[in-house]
Formats: structure tokens, C-alpha cells, sequence
């Protein structure tokens, strides 16, 4: 955590966290006081560039606040929005292949998607300038319910904690590739540990005890107390049985005013049994919805504003010394170990059998 006054409340900034602060801020921001502020009217009370400011403030409070702004105005940023509508084929179609949409239905599926796009607008494609932000390994580790924020991401996988693949990473700055799986250390994650003040279930110990004195008390009674006491004796059993029963089990903690944090994203596939998850794609969009989770309008003002900031200040030049501190990303690693020219292993042992060939017939001469 950069900032310790993260969940202040006089900024009300929404973070990647499910603090009770931090969902009252998020309140503020998108139905409280504080959400007039997302709304930018024709007015001339701020101008084009304070609006930008404003939006490009909120945007990264909540997306990677922990990534200083030069790196992230360098690495994190695509050099363009992607195009998320389908491709049309213009060359004329022969009679095979004109069967072969009319089996496939391409051209139904293509009116369909016309159709909804008329309907529900174009996609927001605006919020995917954040999509390498959301392939970080310590935030596929927050999506996936893991953590209860992205800093306690951060801190399991600086702290080993954290298996990429089957084996241990503690760089927090990788960027994920399609199929990667990511594993957390059960013994790590808070959730299967009581909260910080919590304690057994009261109503059972002061059950229990009760009846024991209504047991102790009444015991030289009648025939109706004994059997009251019995009853009484019987119900303390019961809930020993059930104490013991429950206690075979993995017992789960959640934390307070969690629920409107419990979601997963559809680029990711998590396995609560194991503690692992699996970054299946890349984040897209499609008309009238966007896969990257975020607390503002994925298709409004102050996403636009954000990209239009920083379309005009990111630097561009990228020096080989440059991408040589680029943080780690696994698909782009992929890409140039399957666009690298293979080496012909045959043609250099070849060459070497002549070299050293050449180098044993020369020997004889010098002596």
C-alpha cells in the first residue's frame, strides 16, 4: 500500500478492497453527496482539462494505485482502444463457401449482433484500456475472491505465497498469458481464520451453562423436574454433537459487508476446492456491457476522459534499454518464443564435425 490514507473519507476514493470504508466511499462517489462529480454537465464552472484531471484521479484510484504513474502511463496503457466488432469478409464468396456460412449461420449470427448493437449502442471499449492492469497476477488473485484486497494480493505473492504454474513467483508485476494458473497457500488466505475480535458462538456457552444449573438445582425434585433436567442434559449433548460435527469441516470467515463484492469476472475461472484459479482470455466488451469490473460507467464520461488523458501524455519511444525494464509479460514472453527464427541443431553439429575434422588433419602437418 503506496498511501496510508487510502480510505480516507473526505476524498471518498473507491479502491480494490472490500473495507467497510471503502464501500461507504463507494456509496458517496455513485449515489451519495459526491456523485455530481461524475456527472460533467455543459456548465462552465470547470473547465475541459479539470474534468480530465478529475476522471484520470478517480480512474487510477481504483485501477492500480499502487503502480507509480510513470510506469503506468509506460507499460500499462495499449497503444490503441481494440476493435471488439466482427470482421466482415469483403472478397466475393464462392458457392462452397457460401454453404458453408449458411451451415455455420455466420450471416445469422452477424444480424444478431446488428441487431443488438442498434439496441444497446456500441461496446464501451473505452474501459479496456485498463485490461493489462486486470492480467497483473496480484489482481487475477483479488478477482478471483481470494483476498479480501488488492494489497493483501500484493503481499501473498511478494511473500511466496503464491504458486504460478506449479511454482513459486513473487514478482507482483506480472502480467498473466491466456491459460496461466495461479494457486494460493490455503494457510495464507484470511478468510479460513476468525476476524480480528471475534468469538465463539455465545448463546451456546450460555445455554450450556444454564442448564447445568437448572440441572443442579432442581435435582432432588419431582419426577417432572428430573425430567426436565434430563431434557436439558440431553440438548447440551446435542449441541456438543453438533459442535464436534461442525468442527470436521473447513470453517470459512467472511468478512463484514462483503457481498457486494463477491463476483468473478468472465476472463477468469477460480476453483475454491484447490485455492487456484485460471486466466482463461483477455477481458473484452460487447455491446452494452464490459467485462472489466470497475465502479464507473464503463461507457461514460469520465472513462472517455481518462483514455483522452492519457492519449496526449504517455511517452511513445520505447528504446530497447527501455523494454528491458518492462515489467514482466508472460504473453508477449510467448509471442517472441514463437516468432524467434528455430535453430537448425542439425546444420551447427554438421559444421562442428567439419571444423574439428579440419582442426585433426592439421595437427599431423604441424608436427
Amino acid at each position: 500500500m503506496r498511501d496510508g490514507g487510502v480510505f480516507s473519507m473526505k476524498r471518498a476514493l473507491p479502491r480494490m478492497s472490500w473495507a467497510p470504508k471503502n464501500l461507504y466511499n463507494l456509496w458517496r462517489r455513485t449515489m451519495g453527496p459526491k456523485a455530481d462529480d461524475l456527472r460533467f454537465r455543459l456548465t462552465g464552472s470547470t473547465t475541459l482539462f479539470q474534468q480530465r484531471w478529475k476522471s484520470k484521479a478517480l480512474v487510477r484510484a481504483y485501477h492500480g494505485d499502487f503502480i507509480p504513474e510513470k510506469i503506468f502511463k509506460r507499460w500499462y496503457l495499449p497503444e490503441t482502444l481494440p476493435d471488439v466488432r466482427p470482421k466482415r469478409s469483403t472478397a466475393p464468396s464462392s458457392d462452397d463457401q457460401a454453404a458453408l456460412q449458411d451451415f455455420a449461420r455466420r450471416k445469422q449470427r452477424e444480424k444478431t449482433f446488428e441487431e443488438e448493437m442498434e439496441r444497446k449502442g456500441m461496446a464501451p471499449v473505452g474501459s479496456l484500456m485498463l485490461s493489462e492492469v486486470e492480467r497483473r497476477i496480484d489482481v487475477v488473485v483479488f478477482r478471483s475472491c481470494f483476498t479480501h484486497s488488492v494489497y493483501e494480493a500484493r503481499r501473498l505473492v511478494i511473500h511466496g505465497d503464491v504458486l504460478l504454474n506449479g511454482k513459486k513467483h513473487t514478482n507482483a508485476n506480472t502480467r498473466l498469458a491466456p491459460g496461466d494458473m495461479v494457486t494460493v497457500n490455503p494457510d495464507a488466505i484470511r478468510f479460513f481464520k476468525k476476524l480480528p475480535g471475534q468469538d465463539d458462538n455465545i448463546v451456546k456457552r450460555l445455554f450450556s451453562k444454564h442448564a447445568q444449573a437448572f440441572a443442579e438445582a432442581f435435582a432432588e425434585d419431582a419426577d417432572a423436574s428430573k425430567a426436565e433436567a434430563e431434557g436439558a442434559k440431553e440438548d447440551v449433548a446435542a449441541s456438543e454433537e453438533t459442535k464436534s460435527s461442525d468442527s470436521q469441516l473447513t470453517p470459512f470467515y467472511l468478512p463484514h459487508y462483503a457481498s457486494p463484492w463477491l463476483f468473478i469476472p468472465a476472463y477468469i475461472e477460480p476453483s475454491f476446492a484447490t485455492c487456484s484459479a485460471v486466466y482463461v482470455r483477455h477481458p473484452t466488451a460487447r455491446p452494452g456491457y464490459s467485462e472489466i469490473p470497475t465502479p464507473y460507467d464503463a461507457d461514460g464520461a469520465l472513462i472517455r476522459y481518462a483514455w483522452e488523458w492519457y492519449v496526449q501524455r504517455r511517452p511513445r519511444v520505447r528504446s530497447k534499454s527501455q523494454l528491458a525494464r518492462m515489467p514482466e509479460d508472460r504473453a508477449r514472453d510467448m509471442r517472441e518464443e514463437l516468432m524467434a527464427p528455430k535453430k537448425n541443431q542439425h546444420h551447427d553439429l554438421e559444421r562442428w564435425r567439419r571444423v574439428l575434422k579440419g582442426a585433426n588433419k592439421a595437427a599431423p602437418n604441424r608436427a
